[in-house]
């Protein structure tokens, strides 16, 4: 029988045991109030540990640390400041891999904490704005406890139903919202580029931010766009409204944008809300390659912190800072690549630290995230360099062209030996 409470109520010493793993819902699907409540109760039960893909809530911070070990698959969103302070433990793995590193034990799941939505008239929850790896956490855990609150949207896709859940947390307060960044000359000009393999019909895979934002203001005079990614942001609210975005001309799901995870704000939440033209999925769904080989003129883009003059990637790391995550950027790399009329992109501006340094770099300063044997397309403000198919010496040449030129002639000494040696 579920136990039902609300915040004041909630006594987590009668449900945890000392040493128990908890994996917490992500991103905008974070379950707030259990989160505070975790960090007040957790240091008295004592040995816990905790596991969350991203966050942008603010409410972890180093001093909280005490309460449980926190770890994760990158430094995204506000877990910068966790892994600043060396409180946050790293666990390397694609988004996709979550899920099955649950089913398998390798990451503990004693305790699933997670947000849903109210209950329908079957006592079905929806898993609201967040469906990656909720449902592995809830099938491996001992314990569900679910935050149930009034604002979070009923979304089409996985539902928990509430016979499953053992303790419900009711509460009526605003999820977690992600503000639209402010978009620079840079980042519209990173936009205009990668738009340009963008035409009718495209699938679009993207993350959150000024960039993304910045493409999709570009594409509305586009026809029959589709989605399928692992996120969705509040530009792609006027694309559907705009007509713009129907996935019409998708070989599956037609009709229907495919999603994993709503990172936005109230305006992006309530389109979203009972939408069937939306559907919240779990990662062997969105990331699987499967599925994505039967998408064509996909169009992935993602980001990075560096890029070497031979393609390789770096989205994690810079020297001894760890700053972002591998996330899906390999699993959509390698659909863009593979999809018929698709593309993959990598954009990312081409310095950083006011102009002092470049990110077109001789070598990486920190992990391969992406290798470059998978990489299409690289793009700066500068321009786009079409690496899939050329030779390292003229990728090398390419990429010099898109950085800064306060860089290039510095570039330019490190290339001459790869186009002497020919790699």
């Amino acid at each position: 029988m579920t136990a039902k409470t609300d915040a004041a109520g909630l006594d987590l010493a009668q449900y945890l045991r000392h040493g128990d793993a908890i994996v917490f819902g992500q991103a905008c699907g974070e379950p707030t109030t259990l989160i505070e409540a975790l960090i007040v109760q957790g240091g008295d039960i004592g040995g816990l540990s905790a596991f969350i893909a991203t966050t942008f809530s603010g409410i972890f911070k180093p001093a909280n640390a005490d309460a449980f070990a926190l770890s994760s698959m990158g430094a995204i969103g506000a877990l910068r400041t966790m892994a600043k302070a060396h409180a946050l433990g790293i666990v390397p793995c694609h988004v996709g891999q979550v899920a099955p590193l649950i089913d398998q034990g390798l990451i503990g799941c004693d305790v699933a904490m997670v947000q849903v939505s109210a209950a329908d008239a079957k006592g079905n929850h929806s898993f609201g704005l967040i469906s990656d790896y909720g449902q592995a956490a809830v099938a491996k855990a001992r314990v569900v406890i679910a935050e149930v609150n009034a604002q979070v949207p009923y979304t089409h896709g996985e539902l928990l139903h509430s016979s499953r859940i053992d303790v419900a947390v009711h509460v009526d307060r605003a999820p977690v919202e992600v503000q639209a960044a402010p978009v620079s000359a840079t980042d519209e000009a990173m936009a205009r580029h990668c738009a340009e393999f963008i035409g009718d019909g495209a699938v679009i895979q993207t993350g959150v931010g000024a960039v993304p934002d910045a493409i999709l203001r570009l594409l509305y005079d586009r026809k029959d766009l589709g989605v399928h990614s692992g996120m969705l942001g509040d530009g792609l609210v006027d694309l559907a409204q705009a007509g713009v975005l129907t996935n019409a001309r998708k070989e599956i799901d037609r009709g229907v944008s495919i999603n994993g995870a709503l990172i936005g704000t109230r305006r992006l939440y309530d389109y979203a809300h009972q939408n069937p033209a939306v559907r919240m999925t779990r990662t062997d769904y969105t990331h699987d390659s499967a599925v994505l080989a039967q998408l064509s003129r996909l169009v992935t883009i993602n980001s990075a912190m560096e890029v070497d003059l031979t393609g390789q990637v770096n989205a994690e790391q810079s020297g001894e800072t760890y700053l972002g995550g591998t996330g899906g950027q390999l699993d959509f790399v390698r659909a863009g690549v593979r999809s018929p009329g698709g593309h993959s992109i990598i954009a990312l501006p081409s310095t950083a630290k006011g102009g002092t340094i470049s990110k077109i770099v001789p070598a990486l300063s920190g992990p391969v995230t992406t290798a470059r044997s998978e990489v299409d397309i690289i793009v700066t403000e500068f321009g786009a360099a079409q690496l899939r198919g050329q030779s390292l010496a003229e990728r090398a040449r390419r990429l010099v062209a898109i950085a800064h030129p306060d860089f290039r002639e510095e570039l330019s000494r490190t290339a001459h030996e790869i186009y002497r040696r020919g790699f």
